[in-house]
């Protein structure tokens, strides 16, 4: 399996966000690795492209992925 870049990644989590949570966990894992190979501190998300796009949703994706060690921020 090749590794896949954070853009790559994040691109399956707004797929899998939009299809009911499916396989989440597996991206969020692929996503940390990728941070970790790019050296990036966090993953930067649009908004726009979420399921819940109100501040609820947004707080509750930050608490979800932060549990599984990914801080996440999103883009203005």
């Amino acid at each position: 399996m090749s590794e896949q870049t954070v853009a790559e990644v994040t691109e399956k989590i707004y797929a899998s966000l939009q299809s009911d949570n499916a396989d989440i966990d597996d991206h969020i894992a692929s996503l940390k690795a990728a941070l970790a190979r790019e050296g990036a501190a966090e993953a930067v998300f649009d908004p726009a492209k979420l399921a819940q796009n109100n501040r609820s949703g947004r707080k509750m994706m930050q608490a979800y992925f932060r549990q599984r060690g990914v801080r996440v921020s999103f883009s203005a």
